[in-house]
């Protein structure tokens, strides 16, 4: 059955919220073995035609599973979230746009049933999550081809698997792209309840760096903006601008994934004390953020972004 009783209530007004997520038991485990000879089953998808309020657009369709080219990938969707940009996605404001009819849906995780004769990367079994924005992960399954996925460990927590792609990827690359920051550096993050806040304090704890975590406090530095859910300007001081040369910058995920990938060269950096281990990994709150805005900020080395970084003084 389909384990998100409010989401399926959509249609009949109830309000879809952020940390919701999509499960399906169908009465198999989800480290059950699959064959390529596995009879495929219904496929159950959360659709929507046209953008508008999702409560009222997204309905719940029954679609026919498509042949398994050379390429392809069949996938059995394990969970998948909603993230706010799932939510901007339907309503039309996000910054890029599926083709209509689309499924719903940006993350999640979910196991490989069969693959095509081509498909060398992936065999039936592994754990796999969305390369990019836009597959659609609101569906009990599907075929994707092989690029679109990637593959991760199975033995990582549900919740942590279904929302790796996005916000912690976000984080990590707040933390390495905007300074230089060095074990002992110290970052500020405003919007520290959000799921990018808790995986940056917890990516910045591996990688040997302080954070102190506030709420709205702009300081000084490069701000980093990188989500804004009450979706008003963000606002600076001109005196900050001024006198603490503020400066601001942007960050989107998807645009940061066409820009590098596929990379000409591997990009190297310096391995964490003890690793990233998913034995590390703490499956972080599903807070309601629609006031929140990410910033990342740095002093000495000054980075801001909701998120904020800074070296102490020597």
């Amino acid at each position: 059955m389909w384990g998100c009783g409010a989401l399926l209530g959509a249609r009949a007004g109830s309000r879809l919220r952020c940390e919701l997520f999509l499960a399906w038991d169908r009465g198999w485990s989800a480290a059950a073995p699959y064959s390529a000879s596995a009879e495929p089953s219904r496929v159950r998808a959360l659709v929507y035609g046209h953008h508008g309020d999702p409560a009222k657009v997204v309905e719940l369709k029954n679609l026919e599973l498509a042949a398994v080219g050379g390429s392809d990938v069949h996938v059995k969707m394990l969970a998948a979230p909603i993230n706010p940009s799932d939510i901007n996605m339907i309503q039309g404001n996000y910054g890029f746009l599926p083709k209509l009819p689309a499924v719903g849906g940006n993350e999640g995780v979910g196991q490989v049933v069969a693959v095509g004769g081509s498909v060398t990367g992936v065999k039936p079994g592994d754990w796999v999550i969305p390369a990019s924005a836009g597959l659609g992960t609101w569906q009990t399954e599907a075929v994707f081809s092989e690029e679109a996925l990637i593959s991760i460990p199975s033995d990582l927590p549900l919740q942590s698997a279904a929302t790796l792609s996005v916000n912690p990827c976000t984080a990590y690359r707040m933390l390495m792209d905007f300074e230089q920051l060095q074990p002992g550096d110290c970052v500020i993050q405003n919007a520290s309840n959000s799921g990018v806040g808790q995986a940056v304090i917890q990516i910045a704890a591996a990688l040997g760096l302080r954070t102190v975590n506030v709420v709205r406090d702009r300081p000084g530095g490069t701000m980093v903006t990188y989500g804004g859910m009450a979706k008003q300007p963000v606002i600076a001081s001109v005196s900050q601008l001024i006198f603490k040369d503020l400066k601001l910058r942007g960050f989107w995920l998807s645009q940061w994934k066409k820009d590098h990938s596929p990379e000409p060269e591997p990009v190297h950096h310096p391995s964490p004390p003890g690793g990233l281990a998913a034995q590390s990994v703490t499956p972080t709150p599903h807070a309601e953020t629609e006031e929140a805005h990410g910033v990342i900020q740095v002093k000495g080395r000054k980075v801001v972004a909701s998120v904020a970084c800074f070296r102490p003084e020597k």
